[in-house]
């Protein structure tokens, strides 16, 4: 039932083109027959001198225009074919597109850039294949099966049976041992390959480990291993292709040579004339080029089983129906109507609001958020503190958005979050904890949160970040490229490149999310300071598990499994709540050092 979902609509609404597709295969199949058929009695007729040229002149004919025909159909059911397959394509991918962006956030941390881009390349095009490669060729090679089992037996109805067995052999029983033996060797294959990529892509990240330890020989050694033993296996996949191959043209061989006897044996009987021994051999041929593929096209079903499984997948991390989806972006706001709506006076409503992955139909599934409810006007500051795992990201992504709840609300300023669409990005920005920094010039990738901005409002925003001191001391200034993903820089120096980005996009509300994971605690102080003072007067919503620079904030809640367990001002919670005394003892010294 999951492959109706991107199967069943497409054909459905290509029905006509389908059949046409098949028609033009079928016929390219029939002219290619005809055209080897009268050549055949055009030789056999001009080898016995026939008694004028009027008797070889409709065979000329008709090879020239069975000739010519072949080329034409060939070439209008490929530009057919291909344009039908191609629109289908481009209607999958902007669904995919569709199901993929709303939840860009929350994929980001689910799925691993490169699976992403191959679902949207490999996998997509994986499914083209099904058509090309698989769908039309069996559905034309069923046909001229049966309607050349029909033909023959017009003539004789034991040889027809004989052929039937002869062609079953290359249509099913071929195919389906095919499929059966290397089913499990594709699916190794693929996983072993998948491993060996995983692995050198770590060696390569943690190549100085390797030399530190003096150990690069024992990784080399044991990568050879590995790729010998995806070498073997392809190697015997390959040798199978040249079994299957010389097994499907010993068939081939046994129905020429059959039709070679039994086209004589017409003639002895005098049921057909001479001239037609060749011409029945010769229409063997083109008929077998229609036969021979489906073997290779039976063995990629396993190949489309997983580009399905992953989309499937894909599709089933989105919350609520496509229907859904579809209605929520009819909602969605424009975005000088968000910016209308958000103004720079943003109050950010969460009404007993609860979410669980999968959907209201999804019973069974524990939610993620339940009951929650804040209030959070303009200027506010809310810290979000819990295990990972207690709702925290569902949260933020709720607030932003980018999830719709499953019961109750949120809103900005009366409107609900996730009609706001890419209007949102001029209300709510994030500074998280691995800020991605373009290998590009500093001034550029501060940019990034404003395009139009001008250079003195860029150099507003270096000083308002605290970088001052690091541009003076770079050789370009804020020309320095920043090298990929910011390497040139330290954390906290690229936390704060991000925060610049921040301060220039200027929205009302800033969602901190962890941004001083894996700094030390001087810095984690200092990056804190600048970014409170920075930040004065817009609402920040700080999400993090130290517990350092939390007495700043108005509000304190302590998440559990999707609900507040503790909330309130850092002094009321250490009054109240003995546990909260012993967390913020833990976290103390770090603010003493």
């Amino acid at each position: 039932m999951k492959q109706e979902q991107w199967f069943r609509p497409y054909i459905t609404a290509n029905f006509w083109r389908f059949l046409l597709i098949v028609i033009l295969g079928a016929l390219t199949i029939l002219s290619a027959s005809m055209l080897m058929f009268t050549s055949g009695y055009l030789i056999s007729k001009s080898a016995l001198r026939p008694e004028n040229i009027l008797m070889v002149y409709v065979p000329v004919v008709g090879v020239r225009t069975f000739g010519i025909s072949r080329a034409v159909v060939h070439y209008v059911e490929r530009l057919v074919g291909h344009d039908t397959i191609l629109r289908i394509l481009s209607k999958m991918r902007v669904r995919l597109y569709h199901l993929l962006e709303p939840q860009a956030l929350r994929f980001s941390s689910r799925f691993k850039t490169g699976d992403l881009l191959g679902v949207l390349a490999d996998d997509i095009e994986h499914l083209q294949d099904v058509y090309i490669r698989t769908v039309f060729p069996a559905i034309v090679a069923l046909i001229l099966y049966a309607g050349a089992i029909i033909a023959i037996g017009v003539f004789d109805p034991w040889f027809a049976l004989l052929m039937a067995v002869y062609v079953f052999l290359l249509l099913f029983v071929l195919p389906i041992v095919s499929l059966l033996l290397t089913k499990r060797k594709n699916r190794a294959m693929k996983q072993e390959r998948a491993a060996l990529y995983q692995k050198l892509t770590d060696a390569v990240l943690g190549m100085g480990e390797w030399f530190i330890t003096g150990r690069q020989q024992d990784f080399l050694t044991g990568y050879e291993r590995d790729e010998a033993s995806v070498d073997r296996m392809d190697r015997s996949l390959k040798r199978w292709g040249r079994y299957r191959g010389f097994i499907s043209q010993c068939i081939v061989a046994a129905v020429v040579m059959s039709m070679v006897v039994w086209s004589a044996h017409q003639y002895a009987d005098g049921r057909i004339d001479v001239t037609l021994i060749a011409a029945f051999v010769l229409v063997v041929f083109p008929l077998m080029d229609a036969f021979l593929p489906i073997s290779e096209a039976v063995e990629r079903i396993p190949q489309y089983e997983q580009s399905i499984n992953r989309l499937n997948a894909i599709q089933e991390e989105v919350p609520g129906s496509e229907e859904d989806i579809k209605q929520q972006r009819s909602m969605t706001l424009t975005r000088d109507e968000a910016d209308a709506i958000a103004g720079h006076d943003v109050h950010v409503k969460v009404d007993h609001v609860s979410f669980r992955y999968g959907g209201v139909q999804n019973e069974h599934e524990q939610h993620a958020v339940s009951k929650l409810s804040l209030d959070i006007p303009q200027g506010s500051k809310v810290a979000v503190i819990g295990r990972s795992g207690a709702g925290k990201s569902t949260l933020l992504g709720l607030i932003q958005g980018v999830l719709t709840p499953t019961e109750g609300s949120v809103t900005i300023n009366g409107t609900d979050a996730f009609r706001f669409g890419d209007g949102m990005a001029s209300v709510v920005s994030v500074l998280n904890q691995s800020p991605h920094l373009f290998d590009t010039t500093l001034a550029n990738n501060i940019r990034l949160g404003r395009m139009e901005a001008a250079d003195e409002e860029i150099e507003e925003a270096v000083r308002r970040a605290r970088l001052g001191s690091l541009v003076d001391s770079l050789p370009e200034g804020l020309a320095t490229r920043m090298q990929e993903t910011g390497q040139r820089f330290s954390g906290g120096e690229r936390q704060r490149v991000a925060l610049a980005r921040i301060l220039l996009q200027d929205t009302p509300v800033v969602i901190l999310d962890e941004p001083t994971v894996g700094l030390d605690p001087k810095t984690e102080r200092d990056l804190l300071s600048t970014m409170f003072a920075s930040l004065e007067g817009k609402t920040l919503i700080w999400v993090t598990h130290h517990l350092v620079g939390v007495e700043q904030m108005d509000e304190i809640i302590f998440m559990e499994e999707g609900r507040i367990v503790m909330r309130g001002t850092h002094a009321e919670l250490l009054q109240n709540y003995p546990r909260y005394r012993r967390l913020y003892g833990l976290d103390r010294p770090l603010v003493q050092e």
